[in-house]
Protein backbone atom coordinates (compact mmCIF):
# COMPACT_ATOMS: atom_id res chain seq x y z
CA UNK A 1 0.00 0.00 0.00
CA UNK A 2 1.20 3.45 -0.94
CA UNK A 3 1.93 5.56 2.14
CA UNK A 4 0.46 8.98 2.79
CA UNK A 5 3.90 10.61 2.37
CA UNK A 6 4.41 8.93 -1.01
CA UNK A 7 1.10 10.38 -2.27
CA UNK A 8 2.26 13.87 -1.34
CA UNK A 9 5.59 13.26 -3.07
CA UNK A 10 3.86 12.21 -6.30
CA UNK A 11 1.57 15.21 -6.11
CA UNK A 12 4.50 17.61 -5.70
CA UNK A 13 6.32 16.00 -8.65
CA UNK A 14 3.18 16.32 -10.80
CA UNK A 15 2.77 20.01 -9.91
CA UNK A 16 6.44 20.64 -10.58
CA UNK A 17 6.17 19.10 -14.05
CA UNK A 18 3.13 21.29 -14.80
CA UNK A 19 4.99 24.43 -13.77
CA UNK A 20 7.98 23.44 -15.93
CA UNK A 21 5.77 22.83 -18.98
CA UNK A 22 4.03 26.19 -18.55
CA UNK A 23 7.39 27.96 -18.28
CA UNK A 24 8.64 26.32 -21.48
CA UNK A 25 5.44 27.25 -23.30
CA UNK A 26 5.78 30.87 -22.24
CA UNK A 27 9.34 30.99 -23.57
CA UNK A 28 8.38 29.38 -26.87
CA UNK A 29 5.42 31.51 -27.76
CA UNK A 30 2.70 30.44 -25.33
CA UNK A 31 0.25 32.99 -26.67
CA UNK A 32 0.57 31.68 -30.22
CA UNK A 33 -0.07 28.11 -29.11
CA UNK A 34 -3.13 29.07 -27.04
CA UNK A 35 -4.47 31.09 -29.97
CA UNK A 36 -4.02 28.07 -32.21
CA UNK A 37 -6.17 25.86 -29.96
CA UNK A 38 -8.78 28.58 -29.50
CA UNK A 39 -9.15 28.84 -33.27
CA UNK A 40 -9.95 25.14 -33.48
CA UNK A 41 -13.02 25.50 -31.24
CA UNK A 42 -14.00 29.06 -32.17
CA UNK A 43 -16.94 29.72 -34.49
CA UNK A 44 -16.04 30.98 -37.99
CA UNK A 45 -15.76 34.74 -38.25
CA UNK A 46 -18.31 36.74 -40.15
CA UNK A 47 -17.46 37.72 -43.73
CA UNK A 48 -15.25 40.79 -43.92
CA UNK A 49 -13.59 40.15 -40.55
CA UNK A 50 -11.37 37.22 -41.54
CA UNK A 51 -8.33 39.41 -42.25
CA UNK A 52 -8.36 41.21 -38.91
CA UNK A 53 -5.69 39.10 -37.22
CA UNK A 54 -3.81 37.65 -40.15
CA UNK A 55 -0.17 36.72 -39.70
CA UNK A 56 2.65 38.59 -41.41
CA UNK A 57 2.67 36.08 -44.25
CA UNK A 58 -0.84 37.22 -45.26
CA UNK A 59 -0.38 40.98 -45.01
CA UNK A 60 -2.57 42.97 -47.37
CA UNK A 61 -1.78 46.60 -48.06
CA UNK A 62 -3.13 49.64 -49.82
CA UNK A 63 -2.79 50.88 -53.37
CA UNK A 64 0.74 52.08 -54.11
CA UNK A 65 -0.66 55.25 -55.74
CA UNK A 66 -2.98 56.11 -52.83
CA UNK A 67 -0.85 58.55 -50.81
CA UNK A 68 0.41 60.36 -53.90
CA UNK A 69 -3.02 61.91 -54.45
CA UNK A 70 -2.22 64.12 -51.45
CA UNK A 71 1.09 65.34 -52.88
CA UNK A 72 1.34 69.12 -53.17
CA UNK A 73 1.71 70.90 -56.47
CA UNK A 74 5.25 71.31 -57.85
CA UNK A 75 7.28 74.32 -56.78
CA UNK A 76 10.51 75.73 -58.14
CA UNK A 77 13.59 73.88 -56.88
CA UNK A 78 15.38 76.90 -55.45
CA UNK A 79 17.86 77.14 -52.61
CA UNK A 80 15.06 78.29 -50.27
CA UNK A 81 13.22 74.99 -50.55
CA UNK A 82 13.31 73.08 -47.24
CA UNK A 83 14.73 69.61 -46.92
CA UNK A 84 12.25 66.75 -46.93
CA UNK A 85 11.49 65.18 -43.52
CA UNK A 86 13.83 62.40 -42.44
CA UNK A 87 10.86 60.05 -42.58
CA UNK A 88 8.52 60.73 -45.47
CA UNK A 89 4.90 61.43 -44.42
CA UNK A 90 3.77 59.63 -47.59
CA UNK A 91 5.04 56.24 -46.41
CA UNK A 92 2.14 53.95 -45.62
CA UNK A 93 3.64 50.51 -44.96
CA UNK A 94 2.35 47.36 -46.69
CA UNK A 95 1.39 47.71 -50.35
CA UNK A 96 -1.00 45.64 -52.41
CA UNK A 97 1.01 44.71 -55.50
CA UNK A 98 -1.11 44.52 -58.63
CA UNK A 99 -0.46 43.56 -62.25
CA UNK A 100 -3.17 45.32 -64.30
CA UNK A 101 -4.19 43.46 -67.43
CA UNK A 102 -3.57 45.27 -70.71
CA UNK A 103 -1.14 47.68 -69.04
CA UNK A 104 0.81 49.95 -71.40
CA UNK A 105 3.73 52.28 -70.78
CA UNK A 106 1.40 55.15 -71.72
CA UNK A 107 -0.85 54.10 -68.81
CA UNK A 108 2.12 54.16 -66.43
CA UNK A 109 3.18 57.55 -67.74
CA UNK A 110 -0.30 59.02 -67.25
CA UNK A 111 -0.22 58.01 -63.57
CA UNK A 112 3.25 59.49 -63.00
CA UNK A 113 2.97 63.02 -64.33
CA UNK A 114 5.86 64.37 -62.25
CA UNK A 115 8.40 61.88 -63.66
CA UNK A 116 10.73 63.62 -66.09
CA UNK A 117 12.32 62.36 -69.29
CA UNK A 118 14.77 59.56 -68.63
CA UNK A 119 12.83 58.32 -65.59
CA UNK A 120 14.04 61.11 -63.30
CA UNK A 121 12.11 62.48 -60.33
CA UNK A 122 12.55 64.97 -57.51
CA UNK A 123 10.00 65.73 -54.77
CA UNK A 124 7.90 68.74 -55.81
CA UNK A 125 7.78 70.55 -52.46
CA UNK A 126 11.05 69.75 -50.66
CA UNK A 127 14.69 69.03 -51.29
CA UNK A 128 15.41 65.29 -51.24
CA UNK A 129 17.88 64.06 -48.66
CA UNK A 130 18.96 61.10 -50.81
CA UNK A 131 19.86 60.54 -54.48
CA UNK A 132 19.26 56.96 -55.62
CA UNK A 133 19.84 55.30 -58.99
CA UNK A 134 17.95 52.11 -59.85
CA UNK A 135 19.98 49.81 -62.14
CA UNK A 136 18.00 47.08 -63.94
CA UNK A 137 19.94 44.44 -65.96
CA UNK A 138 17.62 43.54 -68.80
CA UNK A 139 16.83 41.63 -71.97
CA UNK A 140 13.55 40.39 -73.53
CA UNK A 141 11.34 41.11 -70.48
CA UNK A 142 8.96 43.80 -71.76
CA UNK A 143 5.92 42.74 -69.70
CA UNK A 144 7.93 42.49 -66.47
CA UNK A 145 9.45 45.91 -67.08
CA UNK A 146 6.00 47.49 -67.45
CA UNK A 147 4.82 45.96 -64.18
CA UNK A 148 8.00 47.02 -62.37
CA UNK A 149 7.73 50.63 -63.60
CA UNK A 150 4.03 50.74 -62.71
CA UNK A 151 4.81 49.82 -59.10
CA UNK A 152 8.31 51.27 -58.69
CA UNK A 153 7.70 54.91 -59.60
CA UNK A 154 5.02 55.58 -56.95
CA UNK A 155 6.92 53.42 -54.43
CA UNK A 156 9.98 55.68 -54.75
CA UNK A 157 7.94 58.88 -54.81
CA UNK A 158 6.33 57.94 -51.50
CA UNK A 159 9.86 57.93 -50.03
CA UNK A 160 10.56 61.46 -51.33
CA UNK A 161 13.76 60.47 -53.12
CA UNK A 162 15.64 62.16 -55.91
CA UNK A 163 15.89 59.12 -58.19
CA UNK A 164 16.56 57.88 -61.71
CA UNK A 165 15.81 54.51 -63.33
CA UNK A 166 18.34 52.97 -65.72
CA UNK A 167 17.57 49.89 -67.83
CA UNK A 168 20.81 48.29 -69.03
CA UNK A 169 19.87 46.27 -72.11
CA UNK A 170 22.21 43.50 -73.29
CA UNK A 171 22.34 43.49 -77.09
CA UNK A 172 22.46 40.29 -79.11
CA UNK A 173 21.51 36.73 -78.21
CA UNK A 174 24.65 35.56 -76.44
CA UNK A 175 24.31 34.16 -72.90
CA UNK A 176 23.01 36.73 -70.39
CA UNK A 177 25.50 38.27 -67.95
CA UNK A 178 23.66 40.02 -65.11
CA UNK A 179 26.69 41.10 -63.07
CA UNK A 180 28.55 42.60 -66.02
CA UNK A 181 25.45 44.60 -66.95
CA UNK A 182 25.35 45.93 -63.38
CA UNK A 183 28.98 47.06 -63.74
CA UNK A 184 27.98 48.89 -66.91
CA UNK A 185 24.99 50.42 -65.12
CA UNK A 186 27.15 51.76 -62.30
CA UNK A 187 29.62 53.38 -64.65
CA UNK A 188 27.01 54.91 -66.97
CA UNK A 189 24.74 56.17 -64.17
CA UNK A 190 27.63 57.83 -62.33
CA UNK A 191 28.52 59.71 -65.52
CA UNK A 192 25.18 61.52 -65.28
CA UNK A 193 24.95 62.31 -61.57
CA UNK A 194 26.87 61.87 -58.35
CA UNK A 195 24.43 59.33 -56.89
CA UNK A 196 24.56 58.60 -53.14
CA UNK A 197 23.25 55.09 -53.56
CA UNK A 198 22.74 52.58 -56.35
CA UNK A 199 20.10 49.82 -56.17
CA UNK A 200 20.77 46.84 -58.42
CA UNK A 201 17.31 45.50 -59.13
CA UNK A 202 15.98 42.39 -60.88
CA UNK A 203 13.17 43.25 -63.28
CA UNK A 204 10.79 40.62 -61.88
CA UNK A 205 10.78 41.69 -58.20
CA UNK A 206 8.18 44.12 -56.85
CA UNK A 207 8.54 45.60 -53.32
CA UNK A 208 5.57 45.10 -51.00
CA UNK A 209 6.28 47.62 -48.24
CA UNK A 210 7.41 51.23 -48.69
CA UNK A 211 9.11 51.22 -45.26
CA UNK A 212 11.80 49.30 -47.14
CA UNK A 213 13.55 52.55 -47.96
CA UNK A 214 15.69 52.73 -51.08
CA UNK A 215 18.62 54.43 -49.43
CA UNK A 216 22.02 52.96 -48.58
CA UNK A 217 23.28 51.88 -45.18
CA UNK A 218 26.77 52.04 -43.71
CA UNK A 219 27.36 48.53 -45.13
CA UNK A 220 26.17 47.01 -48.42
CA UNK A 221 22.45 46.32 -48.19
CA UNK A 222 20.53 43.25 -49.30
CA UNK A 223 16.96 44.57 -49.58
CA UNK A 224 15.11 41.50 -50.90
CA UNK A 225 15.35 39.49 -47.70
CA UNK A 226 11.81 38.02 -47.90
CA UNK A 227 10.54 36.93 -51.34
CA UNK A 228 7.28 35.09 -51.85
CA UNK A 229 9.28 32.63 -53.98
CA UNK A 230 11.09 31.48 -50.81
CA UNK A 231 8.08 31.66 -48.50
CA UNK A 232 9.14 35.14 -47.34
CA UNK A 233 12.27 33.71 -45.73
CA UNK A 234 15.96 34.21 -46.41
CA UNK A 235 17.11 31.08 -48.29
CA UNK A 236 20.60 31.15 -46.74
CA UNK A 237 22.73 33.54 -44.71
CA UNK A 238 25.04 34.82 -47.47
CA UNK A 239 22.27 35.26 -50.05
CA UNK A 240 22.68 38.62 -51.81
CA UNK A 241 20.34 38.21 -54.77
CA UNK A 242 17.35 40.00 -56.24
CA UNK A 243 17.75 43.56 -54.95
CA UNK A 244 20.91 44.97 -53.39
CA UNK A 245 22.25 48.44 -52.68
CA UNK A 246 25.74 49.91 -52.49
CA UNK A 247 27.21 53.36 -52.17
CA UNK A 248 29.91 54.27 -54.70
CA UNK A 249 32.46 53.70 -51.92
CA UNK A 250 31.11 50.20 -51.22
CA UNK A 251 31.19 49.40 -54.91
CA UNK A 252 34.81 50.44 -55.29
CA UNK A 253 35.85 48.59 -52.13
CA UNK A 254 34.62 45.27 -53.56
CA UNK A 255 36.01 46.08 -57.04
CA UNK A 256 32.49 46.07 -58.44
CA UNK A 257 30.96 42.83 -59.64
CA UNK A 258 32.46 39.83 -61.46
CA UNK A 259 32.36 39.96 -65.26
CA UNK A 260 32.80 36.25 -65.98
CA UNK A 261 29.50 34.73 -64.78
CA UNK A 262 27.68 33.93 -68.02
CA UNK A 263 24.24 32.42 -67.45
CA UNK A 264 22.10 31.96 -64.36
CA UNK A 265 23.54 31.66 -60.87
CA UNK A 266 26.67 32.29 -58.85
CA UNK A 267 27.23 36.02 -59.29
CA UNK A 268 25.13 36.98 -56.23
CA UNK A 269 27.13 34.70 -53.98
CA UNK A 270 30.38 35.99 -55.47
CA UNK A 271 29.30 39.54 -54.59
CA UNK A 272 28.43 38.45 -51.05
CA UNK A 273 31.89 36.95 -50.66
CA UNK A 274 33.46 40.17 -51.96
CA UNK A 275 31.62 42.15 -49.29
CA UNK A 276 33.16 39.93 -46.60
CA UNK A 277 36.63 39.99 -48.15
CA UNK A 278 36.51 43.80 -48.25
CA UNK A 279 35.92 43.88 -44.49
CA UNK A 280 32.23 44.79 -44.59
CA UNK A 281 28.98 43.17 -43.54
CA UNK A 282 25.64 42.61 -45.26
CA UNK A 283 22.93 44.92 -43.94
CA UNK A 284 19.26 43.87 -44.22
CA UNK A 285 15.83 45.29 -43.33
CA UNK A 286 13.50 43.20 -41.18
CA UNK A 287 11.68 40.32 -42.86
CA UNK A 288 8.39 42.15 -42.22
CA UNK A 289 9.57 45.08 -44.35
CA UNK A 290 11.95 43.63 -46.97
CA UNK A 291 9.16 41.72 -48.72
CA UNK A 292 8.98 41.20 -52.51
CA UNK A 293 6.60 39.57 -54.90
CA UNK A 294 8.21 37.81 -57.86
CA UNK A 295 6.48 37.87 -61.24
CA UNK A 296 6.16 34.24 -62.23
CA UNK A 297 7.94 33.26 -65.42
CA UNK A 298 9.96 30.56 -67.08
CA UNK A 299 13.72 30.89 -67.39
CA UNK A 300 14.67 32.96 -70.42
CA UNK A 301 16.38 31.57 -73.45
CA UNK A 302 20.02 32.54 -73.31
CA UNK A 303 20.06 32.43 -69.50
CA UNK A 304 20.68 28.76 -68.83
CA UNK A 305 22.17 27.61 -65.55
CA UNK A 306 25.88 28.34 -65.40
CA UNK A 307 27.57 24.93 -64.93
CA UNK A 308 30.87 26.56 -63.90
CA UNK A 309 29.45 28.66 -61.07
CA UNK A 310 30.57 26.51 -58.13
CA UNK A 311 34.12 26.18 -59.41
CA UNK A 312 34.25 29.92 -59.99
CA UNK A 313 32.91 30.68 -56.51
CA UNK A 314 35.63 28.54 -54.98
CA UNK A 315 38.20 30.88 -56.56
CA UNK A 316 36.63 34.24 -55.61
CA UNK A 317 39.28 34.91 -52.97
CA UNK A 318 41.94 34.76 -55.71
CA UNK A 319 39.99 36.52 -58.49
CA UNK A 320 37.99 39.37 -56.93
CA UNK A 321 40.73 41.98 -57.13
CA UNK A 322 41.56 41.30 -60.77
CA UNK A 323 38.04 40.82 -62.16
CA UNK A 324 35.47 43.54 -61.66
CA UNK A 325 35.12 47.28 -62.17
CA UNK A 326 38.79 47.45 -63.17
CA UNK A 327 38.36 45.03 -66.09
CA UNK A 328 34.82 45.59 -67.42
CA UNK A 329 34.78 46.23 -71.17
CA UNK A 330 31.74 47.14 -73.24
CA UNK A 331 30.41 49.37 -75.99
CA UNK A 332 27.38 51.64 -75.68
CA UNK A 333 25.23 51.07 -78.76
CA UNK A 334 22.51 53.57 -77.86
CA UNK A 335 21.27 55.74 -75.01
CA UNK A 336 17.60 56.72 -75.06
CA UNK A 337 15.92 59.06 -72.56
CA UNK A 338 12.40 57.63 -72.53
CA UNK A 339 9.49 59.06 -70.50
CA UNK A 340 9.80 56.50 -67.68
CA UNK A 341 13.43 55.36 -67.78
CA UNK A 342 16.81 55.72 -69.45
CA UNK A 343 17.51 52.80 -71.78
CA UNK A 344 21.18 52.03 -72.40
CA UNK A 345 21.78 49.26 -74.95
CA UNK A 346 25.26 47.78 -74.76
CA UNK A 347 27.48 45.19 -76.37
CA UNK A 348 29.22 43.26 -73.58
CA UNK A 349 30.77 40.66 -75.88
CA UNK A 350 31.08 36.97 -75.07
CA UNK A 351 33.28 34.71 -72.96
CA UNK A 352 35.87 35.08 -75.71
CA UNK A 353 35.99 38.86 -75.27
CA UNK A 354 34.36 42.03 -76.50
CA UNK A 355 35.49 41.42 -80.08
CA UNK A 356 36.29 37.73 -80.43
CA UNK A 357 39.04 37.17 -82.99
CA UNK A 358 37.47 35.94 -86.24
CA UNK A 359 38.94 32.75 -87.70
CA UNK A 360 42.07 33.48 -89.66
CA UNK A 361 41.63 33.11 -93.44
CA UNK A 362 43.72 30.41 -95.08
CA UNK A 363 47.07 31.66 -96.42
CA UNK A 364 46.99 32.63 -100.12
CA UNK A 365 48.10 29.93 -102.53
CA UNK A 366 51.66 30.31 -103.75
CA UNK A 367 52.11 31.19 -107.42
CA UNK A 368 52.91 28.13 -109.54
CA UNK A 369 56.57 27.90 -110.57
CA UNK A 370 57.23 28.09 -114.28
CA UNK A 371 58.49 24.64 -115.46
CA UNK A 372 61.71 24.27 -117.38
CA UNK A 373 61.47 23.86 -121.14
CA UNK A 374 60.32 20.38 -122.03
CA UNK A 375 59.53 19.41 -118.38
CA UNK A 376 55.99 18.51 -117.41
CA UNK A 377 54.09 21.01 -115.27
CA UNK A 378 54.11 20.37 -111.48
CA UNK A 379 51.30 17.98 -110.63
CA UNK A 380 50.55 17.13 -114.23
CA UNK A 381 51.89 13.63 -113.81
CA UNK A 382 49.27 12.77 -111.20
CA UNK A 383 46.55 14.25 -113.32
CA UNK A 384 47.62 12.15 -116.21
CA UNK A 385 47.78 9.12 -113.94
CA UNK A 386 44.34 9.74 -112.58
CA UNK A 387 43.05 10.23 -116.02
CA UNK A 388 44.78 7.07 -117.24
CA UNK A 389 43.15 5.03 -114.48
CA UNK A 390 39.70 5.81 -115.76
Amino acid sequence: MVSFQSKWLYLLIFLGIQLLVMALLSLGGYQERVTYFIRIFRKPEAPGLSNRNHSVANITGGDVYANLSHSPKPQSHGDAMPYCPKTSPLIGGPIHVSFPSGLTLADVQSKNTLVLRGGRYRPPDCKARHRTAIIIPYRHRELHLKFLLYNMHPFLQRQQLNYGIYVIHQAGDYTFNRAKLMNVGFREAMKEEDWDCLFFHDVDLIPEDDRNTYICDSNPKHAAIAMDKFGYKLPYKMYFGGVSALTPLHYRKINGFPNNYWGWGGEDDDIGVRVSLAGMFISRPSSKVGRYKMIKHKRDKGNDVNPKRFNMLAKTRQTWKRDGMNTVDYEVISRMYLPLYTNITVNIGTEAGLHPNPPKPPPPAKAAEKPAAGAPAKGSTKLKENHSEK
